[in-house]
């Protein structure tokens, strides 16, 4: 291996103009990597911000040594998806890990949310992952059905909320939790074609975390909020060294947390008949009562 992880590879990030984005590009772009520093400049909430965060980013990686192009494609469009993967392979000759972290939030609890507002987060952190995603498998899979070696990297955005449910942000949970899904299933359906697919939960302080996240500097230095702290297990994932797919980490700080996904747990069954409805609570009570309780959904009470 090179003294770089990345050294020569061509990467996309979503969602790279600021915070865990942002770290990425600059981790990937340090590590050897050409990044494709992919964002559409939009405010927390997913409106036009006026501002062009990416160019600010591929200016950071130009001054450090590294190679950069910004990139404005709305990733949660198919077609302008399809473009971002199409023009990078042309341009750079090849594609070898996609990172997908965009999204926004409009926050409000389920009993008040607007269809607006469920449909347009669903859109951008779920839609935004399988579009850039499904585009980038389909050159891989020429790659693999040409006999050529392929080694594909796709590292999936997350969240806590997506693992554990979190109160007032039902429709960033369900869309996080379908993404945390999609790790599974793409890592299955890929991986014939030398795609590996991993997910991160990551806990930093992003726009996405305003008001949740103080500073959390300690006297020593340490930062443990700081979004550069989850960047190195990225470009890992990124690189050819990564030999894992289709798991889950949280990282925190300097701690990493593989995630167990849903598994079949305790049973009960009945012999060549259905269950009549009498005997259900007896059945789940006892099953509930054997089994560890569900993990506290954040801001539960």
């Amino acid at each position: 291996m090179s003294e770089k992880y990345c050294e020569g590879n061509v990467a996309i990030v979503t969602g790279a103009g600021r915070g865990l984005g942002r770290a990425h590009a600059l981790a990937l772009a340090a590590e050897g990597a050409f990044v494709l520093v992919n964002d559409l400049g939009v405010s927390r909430e997913g409106e036009d911000s006026g501002s062009s965060p990416a160019e600010q980013v591929v200016n950071e990686i130009l001054e450090m040594g590294g190679e950069a192009e910004a990139n404005f494609a709305d990733v949660a469009d198919w077609d302008q998806a399809e473009k971002m993967i199409s023009d990078v392979i042309s341009k750079r000759g090849r594609l070898d890990a996609l990172i997908c972290n965009a999204g926004f939030l409009r926050d409000g609890m389920l009993a008040n949310m607007t269809e607006e507002d469920w449909d347009s987060v669903i859109r951008v952190h779920l839609k935004g992952h399988i579009a850039p995603a499904r585009h980038a498998v389909h050159y891989w899979r020429g790659l693999a059905k040409e006999g050529k070696d392929t080694e594909g990297r796709i590292v999936m955005t997350s969240s806590g909320a997506g693992l554990m449910g979190s109160v007032g942000q039902g429709n960033y949970a369900a869309a996080k939790a379908g993404i945390a899904l999609l790790v599974i299933q793409g890592a299955a359906e890929w991986g014939q074609y030398g795609v590996k697919v991993n997910g991160i939960a990551p806990d930093a302080r992003t726009r996405m975390t305003e008001g949740i996240f103080y500073d959390s500097e300690t006297p020593e230095g340490w930062d443990e909020k700081d979004p550069a702290n989850v960047s190195p297990l990225v470009t890992w994932l990124s690189s050819k060294e990564c030999a894992v797919t289709g798991r889950m980490f949280e990282i925190s700080g300097g701690k990493i947390n593989l995630c167990d996904g849903w598994r079949h747990g305790q049973s009960e069954e009945v012999k060549g008949r259905m269950f009549k409805v009498n005997e259900i609570g007896s059945v789940v009570d006892k099953l509930t009562k054997n089994s560890p309780p569900p993990e506290t959904v954040y801001g539960a009470r």
